[in-house]
């Protein structure tokens, strides 16, 4: 029966998308084009499969995260093909995040039947950390670099017009790398030493992790002009340190040190203190009107916004392409104009059961190693939610980043399904019951010898 429960709720989601679908292609191109059909196809008889097989190798695992995942992805998905069909000339976007898709979900096929025990990663800790630096830093090498609106973050693929983004695969590396790490060394972190203003401090010599981490961000943000990126890094180190040890100092201190770093970036590099004047003054005509850097993108977006009032516009009837990079960056404020204040607070509340499946998993788990991955990897999504939605609605500046599952972007996307599948897999780990405890010889030998000690004093007694 419950098995029943989960796969009418993952239908429920198949079909939820396949409307969305339906409504917008009808309303845009009178009718269902075939290539969409099929994709669709293909990506629903994925999503099944794959169901089944967490059936088979993680049947312990939590089954909300798949469908809350899928259902983020369909409402992304159709959102990008409303945007390609409502321009002059039709682009592909649509069908390349469908592609992806598909990729994706192999992938996450393929972590739910090889990785069995997440805690193998333990074993390639520094391996990790080898290769999510060389991600992080490879846009910087020539020739295949590209800079990107004054990022560089993206690598070129040889010989085609496609970039791919590697630090969204880095964010993975070294989330494995510092839950190991953290596990290795909590008992030295978790020392305190002074008191200020009734927080324990830590000790000055404990402080080299923190500070190595810091300067790479801030060499992120120098050297690859990308503020999102660099604050998702440090804000997932400085996080699960606070899981390892305990002490809202690390909170404290890492807060302090990023803002301090941040504020003396903007005064020194024109790209960073751009994004800062855009978000203090966006309606100003000085900011408005300026080529590079202005605040057009966030007031066409918040005018996106405000269209959808509470129910939106409806899907296919909006016009989200009016804001640069709508179908990505601003993919959050086309959901608003097109689905209103209540399609936002669905894809949030949808967000919320994902990132909550991932604390009660971090909860659960007993061992050390799986509660700092999992509470880093979920931190790291709600991070990049927090910063992406925060942005685009000028509670802070913009960073860059994009919503998980939503975007259009086939790293984004193959990263963030590679991270859920690993939620997937930590959490028949917790949810796994334990077997019944083995009575130990000790325990075994005292048993005999109480019932021997009542047999004699029966004995005794007659």
């Amino acid at each position: 029966m419950t098995r029943l429960r989960q796969l009418s709720l993952l239908v429920l989601v198949l079909l939820t998308g396949f409307l969305g679908f339906f409504q917008m292609l009808e309303r845009t191109t009178n009718g269902f084009p075939t290539k969409y059909a099929i994709l669709i196809g293909a990506v629903s008889l994925l999503s099944l499969a794959v169901w089944a097989l967490i059936m088979r190798f993680q049947p312990h695992a939590s089954q909300t995260i798949l469908p809350c995942v899928l259902l983020l992805n369909s409402v992304g998905t159709v959102l990008i093909v409303s945007i390609d069909q409502s321009k002059n000339t039709p682009s592909s976007a649509g069908v390349r995040q469908l592609l992806w898709q598909i990729v994706a979900l192999v992938l996450f096929a393929f972590v739910i039947i090889f990785l069995q025990d997440y805690r193998v990663l333990r074993r390639f800790s520094y391996v990790s950390m080898v290769v999510g630096l060389a991600l992080l830093l490879s846009p910087m090498l020539p020739f295949i670099g590209a800079s990107i609106n004054g990022a560089r973050v993206w690598i070129q693929i040889p010989f085609t017009n496609s970039t791919i983004q590697p630090g969204e695969f880095a964010k993975l590396f070294l989330a494995f790398f510092f839950a190991a790490y953290l596990f290795d060394h909590r008992d030295q972190l978790a020392v305190g030493g002074r008191k200020f203003l009734g927080l324990q401090l830590p000790r000055i010599k404990d402080l080299g992790p923190i500070i190595i981490v810091w300067i790479a961000s801030m060499g992120v943000l120098v050297l690859q002009r990308d503020l999102g990126t660099s604050l998702m890094f440090f804000a997932m180190f400085v996080s699960m340190l606070y899981v390892a040890t305990g002490r809202k100092s690390w909170i404290v201190i890492g807060l302090i040190a990023f803002a301090a770093g941040a504020v003396a970036a903007a005064g020194i590099f024109s790209h960073v203190g751009s994004r800062v004047d855009a978000w203090l003054h966006p309606f100003s005509n000085e900011q408005y009107y300026k080529e590079f850097g202005g605040s057009g993108q966030i007031v066409t977006g918040i005018f996106g916004l405000a269209s959808g009032g509470l129910i939106g516009t409806g899907l296919g009837q909006g016009y989200p392409s009016l804001t640069p990079y709508g179908n990505s960056d601003f993919i959050y404020t086309s959901v608003g104009e097109e689905l209103g204040l209540t399609g936002l607070m669905a894809v949030l509340v949808l967000y919320l059961i994902i990132i909550a499946s991932g604390f009660i998993t971090a909860m659960k788990i007993k061992d050390g190693f799986g509660k700092l991955l999992a509470s880093g990897l979920v931190f790291t999504m709600a991070f990049q939610v927090f910063t992406v939605v925060g942005g685009v609605t000028l509670v802070i500046p913009l960073t860059g980043m994009t919503m998980p599952y939503m975007a259009a972007g086939g790293s984004s996307l193959v990263a963030n399904y590679l991270l859920a599948a690993l939620l997937v897999v930590i959490s028949n780990a917790a949810n796994k019951p334990e077997p019944p405890a083995e009575m130990s010889d000790t325990f075994q030998y005292e048993a005999l010898a109480v019932l021997r000690d009542h047999e004699l004093k029966e004995r005794g007694v007659q």
